[in-house]
């Protein structure tokens, strides 16, 4: 049955399939990014609002399904073709770009997530190995050819970090970035740039607020 509901459930169902969060479906597509955002799903004064044809039309084309996979996936468990079981919703995680990272109120003091303002993307139970996960969505190229414009990396700020790891960092001025950990004293952290064109990064420890390591890619 076409409904609000169901419409939003393909859409989201067709960025996953494809390993995108729902923002990274629409910038493939060439619309706002924030298009299919939860926030836009309803009116301030509560009511709903649809996606429009045009838009559906975009995200087909920009990701090779058909409308008959579209409509596949509107129906419930619709991604893997198994009904979702009564009462066991998809587990979810927060979900938010690098730009919105940068900006304050999304994180504790431990670089754990925070506040309002997240999106939400569903990730296995199974891969769920304490709370405070989180994911942030590559934004821009500045991390290619690791990580590419839309891709979603999980990251964990409860996980030991070593020498060698993919991380986040936050410094205490705000900068958000994606680095591999090269070295890490009591004093400082070297960090490796993850693209060529971009220079490698030296902090003090007092410049850093806090690291964080990077434990999936939806390469």
């Amino acid at each position: 049955m076409l409904s609000h509901d169901s419409i939003w459930r393909a859409i989201d169902a067709l960025a996953e399939r494809h390993r995108l969060s729902p923002s990274g479906l629409a910038r493939r597509a060439g619309l706002d990014p924030t298009s299919f955002n939860k926030s836009k799903r309803q009116s301030a004064d509560g009511r709903d609002r649809w996606p429009s044809t045009e838009s559906i039309s975009k995200i087909l084309d920009a990701t090779g399904d058909t409308m008959d996979q579209f409509l596949a996936l509107m129906r419930p468990g619709g991604v893997n073709g198994a009904p979702a079981e009564a009462g066991q919703p998809a587990p979810g995680i927060p979900l938010i770009g690098f730009a919105q990272a940068g900006a304050g109120g999304f994180f504790d003091d431990g670089g754990f997530p925070v506040g309002q303002g997240w999106d939400e993307i569903e990730f296995p139970v199974a891969e769920r190995r304490q709370a405070g996960l989180y994911a942030l969505e590559v934004q821009g190229d500045s991390m290619l050819p690791l990580y590419r414009d839309g891709d979603i990396l999980i990251v964990d700020p409860g996980a030991q970090v070593r020498r060698g790891d993919r991380v986040v960092v936050r410094t205490r001025k705000g900068e958000v970035m994606a680095k591999v950990l090269a070295r890490q004293t009591p004093r400082g952290i070297d960090l490796l740039s993850l693209n060529p064109d971009h220079p490698n990064r030296n902090f003090e420890m007092t410049d850093v607020e806090w690291i964080a390591r990077i434990i999936w890619a939806s390469q």
